[in-house]
């Protein structure tokens, strides 16, 4: 799951950052409402967490521009504002949950969990589609009862695949998703991740999983098995 996380106080960025990535979700962290709005106009998300109280634009004034561009992802608003206008405010402007700082980092990703399974192919923490079951708590994919454990980044690839079964993927759709804002890899890294994750689904008979669409990127094979 890719989330933006708006933070200007880089002490309370950079662990959050850490965290969230150590537990497989890909975290684009910024401490500027403009950058903040430029990124959640053009790029995709999963969820954004806002701190209120930022440079340039305000965490209100981005959560409302959010769905006045008709985007539904879920918004957790993240601030030191804390009397109960404060939070009428933050969820009348579109907001789908609210915590106040400082916030403890286990109920902060409680939240996350929670919002994260507003997806339908969400049932606890484990993402089902078909016979698959791709595992959030242990970056892991399990069919037929076989388990293969994955890295932080083929779990965030196939998890990507399974969130758009009909959906062809172009190489740079991709890219954006699996490497950080502002991030180059090399100009293979797409071709190359998708050839680690099916190595690692051919270990559960799963390798067609993902198939190759010539000259405009990459499927999810709906009748592979």
């Amino acid at each position: 799951m890719k989330i933006l996380l708006v933070e200007d106080d880089i002490e309370q960025l950079e662990p959050m950052q850490a965290i969230l990535s150590e537990l497989g979700y890909l975290v684009d962290g910024v401490q500027d409402g403009k950058t903040a709005q430029w990124l959640i106009l053009n790029k995709e998300y999963d969820l954004l967490i806002l701190d209120w109280m930022l440079p340039q634009i305000s965490g209100l004034d981005l959560c409302r521009q959010y769905r006045q561009a008709g985007k539904t992802s879920p918004v957790l608003m993240l601030t030191g504002k804390d009397t109960l206008n404060d939070k009428v405010i933050g969820l009348d402007a579109g907001a789908d949950d609210y915590l106040v700082k400082p916030a403890n980092m286990v109920e902060l990703l409680a939240r996350v969990r929670a919002l994260s399974r507003r997806s339908p192919l969400w049932q606890g923490d484990i993402l089902v589609v078909g016979d698959l079951k791709l595992h959030l708590n242990t970056l892991t994919v399990e069919r037929n009862a076989a388990t293969v454990e994955l890295s932080a980044r083929e779990f965030q690839l196939l998890e990507y695949f399974l969130r758009h079964p009909h959906q062809i993927l172009t190489r740079n759709q991709i890219e954006e998703y699996i490497y950080p804002w502002g991030n180059e890899p090399e100009s293979n890294a797409v071709s190359s991740a998708v050839r680690r994750i099916r190595q690692r689904l051919k270990l559960i008979e799963a390798d067609k999983l993902i198939e190759t669409v010539y000259g405009m990127g990459y499927r999810l094979n709906s009748s592979w098995h």
